[in-house]
Parts: C-alpha cells; sequence; structure tokens
C-alpha cells in the first residue's frame, strides 16, 4: 500500500473494526441495479497532493462516463483518514460504490462482509482472474477464500540514492547490505549530509520496514495459524535493528521519529539527504522537482549476500486494490468500472501517472514499463517480495505494531536507550492490544 499515507487509526479504529467483523455492511448476495447511471468512487491519495490524483484521474472518469453513460462521482480520500472511513462505512451501510484500498487491508475488510467477493462469476465480469500477476492476487484476502478486491497498483520498496552525494564522498555504487550501508554513512555525514530518510510517526512505513526486517531475521509476526506473535526473540531482534538505525548507528537522523507525511521525500528531493527507501517514488520525486538525472535506484538492502525469498526479502507486496461494496445500487456499472480500471490501456495510462507498475500481465509488459526503474521494481516483486500476513486482524497489527514502532523512535530521538527488553515490552504491550481470536 501507499507510504504516503499516515495511518492514524488509533482506538477508533480498533473498536470499529471490531464491531464491522461482527455486523458488516451489504446484503449476503451481493447489491442492486436501483441507479444504474451514477457511481459513487473512493481513490486513494496516489500522487503528490490530492489536486494532482485528482488532475489524473477525472479525464479517465470521464472517459469512462462517455463510453457506458455512466456518471462517477469522485472523493480522494487521504490516506490518514481512508481506512476510518471504510471501517465506517462497513457499519453504518452507507459506503461508496467502489473505493480503493490498501492491499495489506484485505483481508481485515473481507472479515467485515462488506466487500463484494470476486468469484469466478465476477471476475469473468472483468475479464478473469488469470490477467492478474500472482504475486498482487496474493494480497487480496485471505488464502482460499474468493478475494475481496482486485489489483490496481502494484508497488515495491527500493532504495534510492543521490548520485552527486555518493560522488562527493567517494562511493562508487549503491550499498547491497545494511553493513554496507552504515559504512557508506560514515562517509557521507563527513560531508555534511543526511545518510538515510525514515518516515518514524507512519504507522504504515514503520510496519512495512518492521515486517521485512522481520523476514530477514527468520522471523515472522503471525503464527501460521494466524495468531499474533510479537514478542518471539528474532521478532524483536529485528523491530531494534531497525530503530538502531537510528540509535546506535546514527544513519537516519533524530528529525525524522517526526515525520508522517512524506517529509523524508522531500528531504531526499531537495538533496538534503543521501538515501531514500520509498515505494515507486519516481512520479512523487518528479513533482517536488527533483530530475530523474539526479538519483539511481537500487533494490532494498539485505543482511548479507543478494536479495531472495526466505530471509533476503527486501520489500512487502506494496499495492493498492479496488473493491466493491456489496449493498452498492449499480453493480452492474461497479463491474464495469472495475474492468475499466483494470483494463489494458488504463493500467498504462495511470500506473505510468503513478510510477507503480501495473498487476495485470499484459499491461506489465508494456515497453512503457521497461526503464531500468521500473525494471528493479519488478524485478523485486517477482523475486524478493512477500505479502503482508493476510489474516482478519492485520489492521490492528498495523496500528498497534505501527505505533510501538512509532514510540521507539520517539525514544531514541530524545536519547533515551532503545534496548531488547524497552523493544520487547512495547511489542508485549502492542500484543496485548490485539483482538481475541
Amino acid at each position: 500500500m501507499r507510504s504516503i499515507r499516515a495511518a492514524a487509526v488509533g482506538a477508533v479504529t480498533l473498536s470499529l473494526a471490531l464491531a464491522a467483523t461482527a455486523c458488516g455492511g451489504g446484503t449476503s448476495t451481493g447489491g442492486s441495479d436501483d441507479s444504474p447511471k451514477t457511481l459513487t468512487y473512493w481513490a486513494s491519495n496516489q500522487g503528490a497532493s490530492v489536486a494532482v490524483d485528482k488532475k489524473v484521474l477525472q479525464p479517465e472518469l470521464d472517459k469512462f462516463e462517455k463510453q457506458t453513460g455512466i456518471k462517477v462521482k469522485l472523493e480522494v480520500v487521504p490516506w490518514s483518514d481512508l481506512l476510518n472511513r471504510i471501517l465506517t462505512a462497513t457499519t453504518s451501510g452507507q459506503g461508496p460504490d467502489v473505493l480503493n484500498i490498501g492491499n495489506t487491508w484485505s483481508a481485515s475488510l473481507q472479515a467485515t462482509g462488506a466487500l463484494l467477493p470476486w468469484d469466478q462469476q465476477n471476475f469473468a465480469k472483468i475479464g478473469g482472474r488469470d490477467r492478474f500477476v500472482e504475486a498482487a492476487l496474493g494480497s487480496t484476502g485471505v488464502q482460499g477464500k474468493d478475494p475481496a478486491a482486485v489489483p490496481l497498483y502494484s508497488m515495491a520498496y527500493a532504495l534510492y540514492y543521490n548520485k552527486k552525494i555518493f560522488a562527493d564522498a567517494g562511493i562508487s555504487k549503491p550499498p547491497a547490505t545494511w553493513d554496507e550501508l552504515i559504512a557508506d554513512g560514515k562517509k557521507i555525514k563527513a560531508r555534511g549530509k543526511s545518510v538515510l530518510g525514515a518516515e518514524g510517526a507512519n504507522l504504515s512505513e514503520n510496519i512495512h520496514h518492521v515486517f521485512v526486517f522481520a523476514k530477514q531475521h527468520g522471523a515472522d509476526f503471525f503464527t501460521a495459524d494466524g495468531k499474533p506473535d510479537f514478542t518471539s526473540p528474532k521478532v524483536v531482534e529485528a523491530v531494534k535493528s531497525y530503530i538502531d538505525l537510528m540509535a546506535k548507528d546514527k544513519v537516519v537522523p533524530p528529525g525524522d521519529a517526526e515525520y508522517a507525511q512524506n517529509q523524508s521525500v522531500s528531504d531526499f528531493a531537495k538533496g538534503k539527504q543521501a538515501m531514500l527507501l520509498w515505494q515507486s517514488a519516481a512520479a512523487n520525486l518528479k513533482s517536488q522537482g527533483m530530475s530523474e538525472d539526479a538519483y539511481g535506484i537500487a533494490p532494498v538492502p539485505v543482511r548479507s549476500g543478494t536479495p531472495g525469498q526466505g530471509s533476503q526479502v527486501n520489500s512487502m507486496v506494496a499495492g493498492i486494490n479496488i473493491a466493491v461494496f456489496k449493498n452498492t445500487h449499480n453493480l452492474d456499472g461497479a463491474r464495469k468500472f472495475v474492468k475499466f480500471m483494470t483494463s489494458d490501456a488504463e493500467q498504462k495510462i495511470l500506473n505510468t501517472a503513478y510510477s507503480t507498475v501495473p498487476p495485470v500481465e499484459s499491461a506489465q509488459q508494456d515497453p512503457a514499463f521497461g526503464a531500468p526503474d521500473t525494471a528493479v521494481l519488478k524485478n523485486t516483486l517477482a523475486t524478493s517480495a512477500a505479502a503482508l500476513p493476510q489474516v482478519p486482524s492485520e489492521s490492528q497489527f498495523e496500528t498497534t505494531v505501527g505505533t510501538a514502532v512509532k514510540e521507539l523512535f520517539a525514544d531514541a530521538a530524545a536519547g533515551r536507550a532503545v534496548t531488547t527488553d524497552s523493544v520487547r515490552a512495547k511489542l508485549e504491550k502492542a500484543q496485548q492490544q490485539m483482538p481475541a481470536a
């Protein structure tokens, strides 16, 4: 899912999520076609601003209206509000017809019963399930159930590095391991630049990175049967390793503990820092005036060796899914809209605009997505990315563990010791806040 979101979804989200799981919106059999000429669409904020998204999307919605006679009322919802808005809609039944969701939320929202299941019949309406890349389908809901949503944009994390800062510091290539990054950091700081940006107050960014660090330490946040396992020694070690980039290794500046809304991207675009870990950042950097020639892109570092599966995972499978509320009053139109948005032509237009990767196989092969930076992202998704746990309590996991990491960054920024015991205590508190199975 998109890194720009702050995911400020505290206790109210947890209570809403639990209530939604119990009652859910919509009917058990699907919506109606009582309002065949209109649709409402909640789009996630993919670009540098809501205004940018409206500029990208409105011409495409006008095109859809011209083709079908169906008018789409667009609302671009910031990431900081989107999950709460959706959960409220699942309990009230007053949601949009079609909406974007972060792919990591798929199982949690599936558990509410409010979203249209994408069974074989519904997939047939949009051209079939086999059009989509299998890795993207892996983040559409609980394994063994019909997906709760359809992949729309795919993303992966990469390491973006400032070529001039590297050259000035005498660094000839991007770091492939964390030890190399820390060693390069000493040379970069000697030139008066910050080393690596982070968004320490951004809950979802926190989750994405500690998930990858856990994979690299051979750990998972959930057991095989979906129960939280936040305090295992390897998980604790992994989370501490991520916080230590600020607390011990001093490559992430203390001020980044307060970052939550793209500030690290802005710092990188302005040449204030040498490196950035981000999802599909090219369009964002361009919108902030950074030339494509000014930076390089490489795989996210691993502990040793090269990226791959198992302990060499270096990204979560990031992306945005498109879903339909089951109580829509224009079911046929909603499916037509999903088909339109996932068509080869629209996949090329939209994923180009957002510097993302099409999850539709045929669109992904288009030469438009053959540039070197996109090649890194495509290869990461294909060979070294893993899906976040598709469990019903995933959204609560993002909130509780994301908050624990935020608090640990605050401790590091304030000069308070970050120890194995303090990390374990934060994670234990997070696990206690998770809903009972």
